[in-house]
């Protein structure tokens, strides 16, 4: 610990890491004050009484977005619509042969992006309007047509802002700007947990060893997830020698990591906004105009009210056994998805050809690809199930413990707090050995 506590000190006294460092923790601190720019139109005391009751989609939206949904900020939204957007290009590039096309091209991954911003406006518009319509319908929002139009424009504006903020976090500062992102929304909600929990503590709604328990269970979390995070199958490669103008280049050995966790946290965000996707689209139609012009058409209001919370109940995690097991299976298959687009067994397999590289025992090329392919799709089931189990173990840690109010302990937040922080670490531990430094994470 002081080894590693000493690196982060050098770390610091990198002026170019420094820098980077500083710009991160500002941008952090722009995003605080942003989140706490409320819009108008929504009845403060009706939005604390229905996240009092559970909320059941709104509780989840409302920890991603660092408790800006509960307090109505222009950064409700967060940054989901920009995840969302990139899930369905992400598909099409595999689905469509021109996207895929395109995207090979020299500027191809740039004309992508590009295109995913553009989509993100009216994802974030979308969810926008059926947020104000779930709140309408809930009794809590109060504007007219015009406020309602306006506080979608800045909504969908704050979830903007926030994509060119993770973009300048990427290009200036240390780790990938998005999850940082997410990071922050995550951990801005931190104090008003602990401050609720104590005071529930203090109330008598629980005891000591409530809250004893609760800090083992996130203890043990934290170390399995660090466990599983770092875990990598190392496939041995041993290089040909050659021989050029009489002298002897290459040889020796060395091995390829394949992680566990090939995907990171990535996963995790497809499947949750995915799984809430739906929910928040039914959410659109939840408000009374909505709902009375579609009873023109010949449907019962009670059927349409009826079907929204059918939606919305059977694809919110944690809202019943369906939803929940809907959500394990979707972090199983983003986890293959994203590994599958991240990893090239075929590409790897034939670098090592070109470069005089084989695997002992294994023939070059073909049966190389197949050989990494089968490694890989075995490991990966490792950390899709460890993935999946973590996604939904937060919906049973209240429970379990007899603490509801501490959102980060034993789920997907914490899974996100502690990868992103881990990869956060290793960028700045890659920049030191750059320089030829002593690291700190080994």
């Amino acid at each position: 610990m002081k080894q590693r506590l000493a690196g982060l000190v050098t770390a610091l006294r990198v002026p170019e890491i420094r820098r980077r460092i500083f710009f991160v923790m500002w941008m952090f601190a722009v995003y605080v004050a942003c989140a706490h720019v409320p819009l108008p139109g929504v009845d403060k005391e009706a939005i604390d009484r229905l996240f009092q009751r559970g909320a059941g989609l709104g509780d989840i939206l409302d920890t991603f977005a660092g408790g800006s949904l509960r307090r109505f900020s222009v950064l409700a939204l967060g940054i989901m619509p920009y995840i969302n957007a990139s899930i369905i290009f992400q598909l099409l590039v595999m689905a469509v042969p021109a996207l895929e096309k395109i995207s090979k091209e020299e500027d191809g991954p740039k004309k992508i992006a590009q295109w995913t911003k553009y989509w993100t406006i009216p994802l974030a518009a979308l969810q926008a309007a059926g947020m104000i319509g779930w709140f309408g319908g809930m009794g809590a929002f109060t504007g007219g047509l015009g406020v309602r139009l306006f506080d979608i424009a800045m909504m969908t504006s704050g979830t903007m802002f926030l994509m060119w903020l993770g973009e300048m976090i990427s290009e200036r500062g240390i780790g990938q700007g998005i999850s940082l992102i997410i990071f922050a929304g995550i951990m801005t909600r931190m104090p008003t947990d602990v401050a609720r929990t104590i005071m529930l503590w203090r109330g008598g709604e629980f005891g000591l060893t409530n809250i004893v328990f609760l800090l083992v269970f996130f203890l043990a979390t934290v170390y399995l997830i660090v466990l599983v995070q770092q875990a990598q199958r190392k496939i041995p490669v041993q290089y040909a020698k050659r021989i050029r103008g009489g002298k002897i280049y290459g040889g020796g050995s060395t091995f390829l990591p394949l992680r566990v966790n090939q995907a990171g946290v990535i996963p995790i965000i497809f499947a949750i906004s995915v799984a809430m996707f739906p929910a928040t689209l039914a959410q659109l139609f939840g408000s009374p105009a909505m709902i009375q012009a579609i009873s023109r058409l010949g449907v019962s209001e009670n059927v349409v009210r009826n079907a929204i919370l059918s939606i919305v109940e059977y694809t919110t995690p944690g809202a019943n056994f369906f939803a929940t097991a809907l959500y394990f299976v979707l972090v199983v298959v983003f986890t293959y998805f994203y590994t599958a687009v991240t990893f090239n067994p075929e590409q790897i397999a034939e670098n090592l050809q070109k470069n005089g590289g084989a695997i002992p025992g294994i023939r070059p090329g073909e049966r190389t690809r197949d050989y990494l392919d089968r490694i890989l799709y075995r490991i990966t089931l490792i950390g899709a199930i460890f993935l999946g189990f973590i996604a939904v173990i937060e919906f049973y840690v209240g429970p379990i413990t007899g603490v509801t109010t501490f959102t980060l302990v034993g789920g997907t937040s914490l899974l996100i707090v502690v990868g992103v922080a881990l990869d956060t670490m290793q960028q700045i531990e890659a920049q030191l050995l750059m320089r030829h430094m002593r690291g700190f994470l080994v």
